[in-house]
């Protein structure tokens, strides 16, 4: 497995994971949601552009699953500019549906036995545990951070401070 396949199948499964907990468990439009979500975003766009590298299903050339990296492309962007708008039914949209997207190329990354992953796992099995005990533990962290970030307060400067708050009688 190249690191272009290997960097490309780790930020993949650790977008699978945070998009699940994005969906079923994040409290939405929270700090922690949007921390979250950029970094979804983030790692949805590195799997979608490394794609163009990555083209053994047709002999070097690009295959349908190209089109999904583009669509994805389009709606990644499409539900963040969205979500920046408050535009929340579109941006809920694009993302659950490119979501799902990621989930269906998931299925046939790992159900078509000459691919990359099931034969990485056949193979090399304690690898490639130890790559899914990563994606694992990287999903976790992120949220992890998330939540510290999320429960910063907010820095308040002095003297701005000082200036809106009414004279002291």
């Amino acid at each position: 497995m190249t690191p272009l396949i290997a960097t490309h199948a780790f930020a993949a499964l650790t977008s699978l994971l945070l998009g699940a907990w994005q969906l079923f468990f994040s409290r939405k439009g929270s700090p922690l949601h949007r921390f979250v979500g950029r970094t979804w975003v983030v790692l949805m766009l590195y799997v979608s552009v490394t794609s163009f590298w990555i083209r053994e299903l047709r002999s070097g050339q690009f295959s349908l699953l190209h089109v999904l990296s583009v669509v994805t492309i389009i709606t990644v962007s499409l539900g963040f500019v969205s979500a920046l708008r408050g535009d929340i039914p579109n941006h809920v949209g694009n993302m659950i549906g490119t979501w799902i997207g990621l989930s269906t190329a998931f299925v046939f990354a790992v159900a078509v036995p000459d691919r990359a992953i099931p034969q990485f796992v056949i193979t090399e099995p304690i690898q490639a545990a130890s790559a899914g005990l990563a994606v694992v533990v990287t999903t976790l962290a992120l949220v992890g951070a998330g939540r510290l970030l999320a429960h910063q307060p907010v820095s308040t400067n002095a003297t701005v401070t000082s200036r809106t708050a009414p004279p002291a009688a």
